[in-house]
């Protein structure tokens, strides 16, 4: 797949019908596909973003190998309209998968008028709204930590800036998006709940372009530099000035008893080089870095804060095409990810850090045996690890305490999966990853089967079912009740066990119409070995083991989702529901009795809807609502030598208020075309000014004789409204 430019276009959308059957493939990054067909009449029909649609039909009797050459979409017209539901903003592939056009979803609403990835994710069946203050996903009823972020390839460990509130990657360097609810590719382990695939563009530019975006509260800009004609380099970067704008708006006010004096700013980059080396072989460096400094004063809590969190990663990968059906890849990689807490609360200071870093290597070859396609490999990946580093020093003692945790662990795993096709009306995705662990004196050796079935009614219906058993190995632990990034990595070793989970699901998919489609699923998780930390970052007071401190328990979960979407006209959009239950069973807590998870949360719904009005004007708007999180709620109060003493009932027994929040969002285009774009972007977040708190707050009050107390929980909301205006630029 290739340009009139002789540039290898990567992820170009294929479609191809046979006998009244349809299927799908996308190019990879060497410009190649290939696709099981039966003989008979195929007609293709090519897509790719800025380029002509292209259609071929040819009689197919035997193997056949073609090449298809696009022309560049340069019409002066006043408006071009080309429907595809390949176009489509989010489009099902099989299973719980999805796929995401980052392009197509640029109306929807965000804070700064571009694409949010994990805002985008939280609006879809199966993915619980994390309300705000909290960049991570909750995917089926599973905790923050079984959710892996690769960026090409490489995991990514900490994954938010601002709790939540600023898309954590540049999506102008992002040509892909795919999130599978499931894991259920055997390629990717070692989480129990979803894999998240960003897929950086790595086209050759052949001319320079520059494209960004500058607004009121950050700014970001992306150049794809050709070096020569088969090789060249894309680099972005992103920098925020919120200070200026936001905390004014925050400041100290005896009348406010929202979060006050935060002090915040981040700065993040990519780079992506790609080179054609020759025909058959494509070198490609993907690397990303971000840090961020948050700091916080609450007069109320007596509390001075000062976080910082950074992530740096490198992943070199030379793909190389061995056959005409045969392709290899092999790529290393470097990910770091680290933060560091300085807080003084009262007369206690403290200081805790952690890191987590992997050194990898990856092999994979697709392959296909008698019609079959497959692909299998090879991974291995060494982990060095700090939980946690605290440093705690008592103003009112001379009794200093110090702890420093480290582990190192090795990976090791092969896997394989094929995609039979069973019956001309089922088609099969069946996979086995194979996992060895060591640390210190724990081994595991793990048989991780992956199974899905597609069955095509008609052309209209569809059914699917699969079965994923996972395994995993670091765990993230969680330490505030907020999401601010205080939490840090634990790898399994002596006393800290490998979780474990067994996944099914079942659904079906619809097309209701030319624009209409629908889907409906249900799923059921077993999980076993998880880990509850119930200490908050602020209670820390004497040494911790994390061996002792640790609890280990099992969970479920289940639940239904639905989506109906409009594909096409000037109105398009969605809406999702998910109606789920999780829960959580530990020995040591709420006296061994099942209790909710955190985010057991059982209404989620999104209603996502977008409005071109003419070249110039669109619309956007979302609607969430979901029912509140889980917390631990005192429900009693003693004196004991005159002070008060809390007195608890079960774990996770209130509830936070139902969550709430409308966006909109007007784009108006100067200039619209392939090559050029001039838009102004108007967003307001939470429009009506809902108070979404992010957590609560009691306040004791003891008359003066000390026989009665009076306890007032007062709800802590980190921002409200947040109108933005941002310039969106490319030439």
């Amino acid at each position: 797949m290739k340009s009139l430019e002789n540039e290898n276009l990567i992820g170009a959308n294929i479609s191809f019908e046979v006998n009244s059957q349809s299927y799908y493939s996308v190019s990879d990054v060497l410009g190649h596909f290939a696709e099981n067909l039966p003989v008979g009449l195929v007609k293709i029909k090519v897509n790719h973003f800025g380029y002509l649609e292209k259609s071929i039909s040819f009689d197919s009797k035997k193997d056949t190998i073609i090449s298809v050459v696009l022309e560049k979409d340069i019409s002066l017209l006043n408006e071009v309209v080309i429907s595809n539901a390949k176009k489509n903003a989010i489009t099902n592939l099989s299973g719980s998968k999805l796929s995401f056009n980052l392009k197509a979803l640029s109306a929807v609403p965000t804070v700064l008028g571009t694409t949010d990835i994990i805002k985008i994710l939280q609006l879809t069946p199966g993915v619980q709204n994390s309300g705000d203050a909290n960049g991570y996903l909750y995917v089926r009823g599973g905790d923050p930590g079984h959710n892996s972020m690769l960026y090409d390839g490489t995991p990514i460990y900490g994954m938010s800036h601002l709790l939540g509130v600023f898309p954590f990657y540049n999506t102008d360097h992002i040509q892909d998006v795919e999130f599978d609810k499931s894991s259920s590719n055997s390629k990717y382990g070692g989480r129990l709940s979803s894999t998240t695939l960003l897929i950086p563009n790595k086209k050759i530019p052949s001319e320079f372009t520059v494209q960004g975006n500058v607004g009121l509260l950050a700014s970001q800009a992306t150049l794809s530099v050709p070096i020569s004609e088969k090789s060249g380099i894309t680099i972005s970067g992103r920098k925020t000035y919120i200070d200026e704008i936001i905390a004014p708006m925050l400041s100290s006010d005896s009348n406010n008893k929202d979060v006050q004096n935060m002090k915040y700013g981040f700065s993040d980059a990519n780079l992506t080089f790609v080179s054609e080396i020759s025909k058959n072989n494509l070198l490609t460096v993907s690397a990303f870095t971000s840090a961020d400094k948050l700091q916080i004063e609450d007069s109320n809590l007596a509390l001075h804060t000062n976080l910082k969190w950074s992530n740096f990663n490198i992943s070199p990968a030379l793909i190389s095409k061995l056959s005409s059906n045969v392709t290899m890849s092999n790529a290393v990689y470097f990910t770091r990810y680290t933060n560091e807490l300085n807080m003084e609360q009262s007369t206690i200071q403290m200081g805790i850090s952690s890191f987590v870093e992997d050194f990898g290597f990856t092999n994979s070859i697709q392959y296909s045996v008698k019609g079959t396609r497959f692909e299998s490999g090879l991974q291995y990946v060494y982990h060095n690890l700090q939980p946690q580093k605290i440093e705690i020093e008592n103003f009112n003692d001379a009794n200093n305490t110090e702890q420093n945790n480290s582990i190192r662990a090795n990976e090791l795993a092969v896997f394989t999966t094929a995609k039979p096709r069973l019956f001309d009306n089922l088609i099969a995705e069946l996979g086995l990853r194979i996992n060895y662990y060591n640390s210190g004196s724990k081994s595991y050796l793990h048989f991780q089967p992956r199974v899905i079935l597609n069955y095509y009614m008609d052309k209209n219906v569809s059914f699917y079912a699969s079965y994923n058993k996972q395994n995993q190995y670091l765990n993230l632990i969680t330490t505030s009740s907020v999401g601010i990034p205080t939490d840090f990595w634990v790898a399994s070793t002596d006393g800290i066990p490998a979780q474990s989970s067994n996944e099914f699901a079942l659904g079906s998919n619809q097309t209701i119409s030319k624009s209409y489609t629908s889907s409906f699923g249900a799923f059921y998780r077993s999980m076993k070995h998880l880990l509850e930390y119930p200490y908050g970052v602020t209670q820390f007071n004497e040494i911790s083991t994390l061996k002792n401190d640790l609890l280990e328990g099992n969970g479920k979960a289940y639940g239904l989702e639905f989506m109906l979407k409009k594909n096409s006209g000037k109105f398009k959009g969605w809406v999702s529901y998910t109606l789920s239950w999780s829960d959580r069973n530990f020995e040591k807590l709420n006296n061994g009795n099942t209790f909710y998870a955190k985010y057991d949360r059982r209404h989620n719904l999104a209603l996502v809807g977008t409005y071109d009005l003419n070249s110039k004007w669109n619309f956007g708007v979302t609607q969430i609502f979901s029912s509140g999180n889980r917390f631990t709620m005192p429900t009693s109060w003693y004196f004991i030598n005159n002070n008060p003493v809390k007195e608890y009932s079960e774990y996770n027994n209130a509830q936070m208020p139902n969550y709430v929040r409308t966006d909109l969002s007007v784009n108006y285009f100067f200039i619209k075309s392939a090559r050029k774009e001039s838009a102004l972007n108007f967003s307001i977040y939470n429009t009506f000014n809902v108070e979404n708190p992010i957590y609560v707050v009691l306040s004791v009050l003891v008359n003066t004789d000390k026989n009665s107390v009076i306890v007032k929980p007062e709800k802590k909301v980190l921002y409200r409204i947040l109108p933005s205006i941002s310039w969106r630029f490319k030439f």
